[in-house]
């Protein structure tokens, strides 16, 4: 399996006025005169700074600057008089933009055109601002230089908070790293993490082939994870947004690691001991320093060791399940049911799970252990489990100890999924009103997972064949668990799987029994 990390690429490398118009650096000026705003245009009037462009907003009073600042939080920069509704009004507004608004990154630049009114000394100190000039003094080349001072500030600054948010991201995901649905917030994590300490556009995605023949075989390469603009590509074809003479020559090579760095791109390939082989493929519009080039070969290594142990854990996982199926369905054919019938279950569970509104981790845990709910039958004599006909009262009372057989197997072990599993197995007979075996528990007091396995099992066991009956029709089967509702049955999970029956029916039409 291959993975491609594609990180800020920009395939038309011409384009940069495309990338400048549609990212630009936001600089709000706040001043009550309107001769202020032009001349700040004027004197900025084509500056630009890391191949992006200044965008200008005005507001005329402190009232029209909260209301442009609550509604935006991608402004570099404010320009803001000192002097405007109030004779301290531009301190008002630093003050709310600190305290209330929360905003720590924007750079705060106070201008007056009146100095006595609030003295410099006192309000550097008293105040969280940047920088603080005298309207007659910030000439055009002052003024450059405040505010490419007050971007470049806001810029690390920036990248220094989106390092600390994903960072924390890739840290939680880590914490369940060994569950494969975790792989994608992972992924994404650390490319968040790539380009923001590069001051890159997160711009960002992971892609996923099938094998080394993948282009030549026609096999579809497909985008696994992504971030930024590229999150549309999740799912797609990515041949036209990568560049395809650098996949080829990577197929191709056959060295176990290789990197090439450019002015302004990156390929690195690297083989995890696994023999998992990825590229790294970074195109960015400004020159990579040599501080980013050693960043980027540190990431590239990390990255291989996270893969490499998610890969490792995925692997135990997929054992796991495989033993739960195995076994699950060893069950199901001495009983002379079919294998579907527990995969059905399992599908019908995380579908009515998933609708209860429970946690990923307990739709991921029904979903696996929902199978085991039968597995005390291992402990019913046969010429019990598969009579044909009516149970006398003493076998019944024998095949009733399956519930109790199945938590015993189960319950000593300490695997999340398999003490699923003995909840299941012990309650999922257990019934609503409290009429059910083996310790006659009602309502809520049934474990959740038990009662959204008692509806399924039910269902799907009405509407399939055994040796003692003929299978129930659609009609017939609903009807009864309506019935049932309030009384066998949760009647959340009964409404549930009546309002869900056509998703249930292509469950059903989709592991059909074989005949």
């Amino acid at each position: 399996m291959y993975d491609f990390l594609i990180d800020d690429v920009e395939l038309d490398q011409s384009d940069d006025k495309k990338i400048t118009a549609t990212q630009p650096w936001n600089i709000l000026i706040v001043d009550d005169e309107q001769s202020v705003h032009d001349v700040t245009r004027f004197a900025l009037d084509d500056i630009s700074f890391e191949g992006r462009e200044l965008c200008f907003l005005s507001a005329l009073s402190g009232k029209e600057a909260k209301v442009i600042l609550s509604a935006r939080d991608d402004i570099a920069i404010i320009l803001l008089d000192v002097v405007m509704e109030t004779d301290t009004e531009g301190l008002k507004v630093t003050k709310w933009i600190r305290e209330e608004l929360g905003n720590s990154l924007i750079r705060i630049i106070l201008r007056t055109g009146q100095p006595g009114q609030a003295p410099e000394k006192q309000v550097i100190v008293d105040y969280d601002i940047n920088d603080y000039k005298n309207k007659t003094e910030l000439t055009s080349q002052k003024l450059f230089s405040s505010v490419i001072s007050g971007i470049r500030s806001y810029r690390d600054l920036s990248a220094l908070n989106q390092n600390r948010i994903e960072l924390k991201r890739v840290i939680k995901a880590s914490s369940h790293i060994f569950k494969e649905r975790y792989l994608h917030e992972f992924t994404n994590g650390a490319l968040n993490q790539l380009t923001s300490l590069l001051y890159l556009e997160p711009n960002a995605a992971l892609v996923n082939s099938t094998g080394v023949a993948a282009l030549e075989s026609g096999q579809k390469v497909k985008v696994v994870a992504a971030i930024g603009e590229y999150q549309s590509l999740i799912g797609q074809d990515p041949s036209d947004s990568i560049p395809k003479p650098i996949l080829e020559d990577w197929l191709k090579n056959t060295d176990t690691g290789y990197s090439i760095i450019k002015e302004n791109e990156v390929i690195v390939s690297f083989t995890t001991d696994d023999n998992h082989k990825s590229l790294l493929y970074l195109h960015s519009h400004k020159l990579i320093t040599e501080d980013a080039k050693n960043l980027i070969e540190l990431f590239v290594q990390n990255i291989a060791i996270a893969h490499e142990n998610l890969r490792l854990w995925q692997e135990v996982e997929e054992t796991q399940n495989e033993i739960i199926s195995m076994l699950s369905g060893a069950v199901e054919t001495r009983s002379k049911e079919t294998g579907n019938h527990i995969i059905r279950v399992s599908k019908f569970c995380e579908l009515l799970a998933r609708k209860s509104g429970l946690s990923d981790d307990d739709i991921y845990a029904i979903k696996l252990a929902s199978p085991l709910h039968d597995i005390g039958k291992v402990g019913i004599p046969d010429h019990i489990l598969n009579k044909p006909g009516k149970h006398t009262p003493e076998e019944w009372e024998i095949m009733k100890t399956h519930s109790l057989l199945g938590a015993q197997v189960l319950s000593n072990s300490k695997r999340p999924i398999i003490q699923s599993g003995a909840i299941i197995a012990l309650q999922h007979h257990e019934k609503w009103d409290g009429s059910g075996y083996p310790n006659g528990i009602s309502g809520e007091d049934i474990h959740i997972f038990a009662r959204i396995t008692a509806v399924a099992d039910v269902f799907d066991a009405l509407c399939s064949k055994r040796c003692y009956k003929e299978p129930w029709t659609l009609e017939q089967t609903v009807q009864l668990i309506h019935d049932q509702s309030g009384i066998h049955f949760d009647p959340k999970l009964v409404k549930l799987l009546e309002d869900n029956l056509e998703a249930i029916i292509e469950i059903q039409q989709e592991y059909l029994d074989p005949h």
